[in-house]
């Protein structure tokens, strides 16, 4: 577990950013990127009958749909206990092997730190 306090200020306003979107949407989970330009991405689970994305795949192609080169960083806010290897697998397409993914609980604290690699 991590200490929120101790995160570089950046790494926390995505947390903060990925658990606004979690709350404010009633959605599993919350998500959140940084681009090369220090940039932001905000997205939630979308859960239609005809797509479904996780909340950080929907963050990643927002990221690409508004011409982000890279990733600095991104993070995930859920109940689940890992973040699966498709959602690091987009963050490492666009941001590379080492890319942190921190993954947050509900409340906002960090419990893991992960390369998307």
């Amino acid at each position: 577990m991590t200490d929120s306090s101790a995160l570089d200020p950046e790494d926390r306003k995505i947390v903060t950013l990925a658990r606004s979107a979690r709350a404010r949407n009633g959605v599993p989970e919350g998500a959140a990127v940084r681009d090369e330009t220090g940039r932001t991405y905000v997205a939630g689970t979308v859960d239609l009958p005809s797509l479904r994305l996780s909340a950080l795949r929907t963050a990643v192609a927002m990221a690409v749909a508004s011409g982000a080169k890279s990733l600095e960083a991104a993070a995930v806010v859920s109940g689940a206990g890992e973040v699966s290897s498709e959602d690091r697998a987009a963050v490492r397409d666009l941001g590379g092997v080492a890319t942190p993914v921190l993954l947050a609980g509900p409340d906002g604290t960090v419990h893991l730190t992960t390369p998307a690699g």
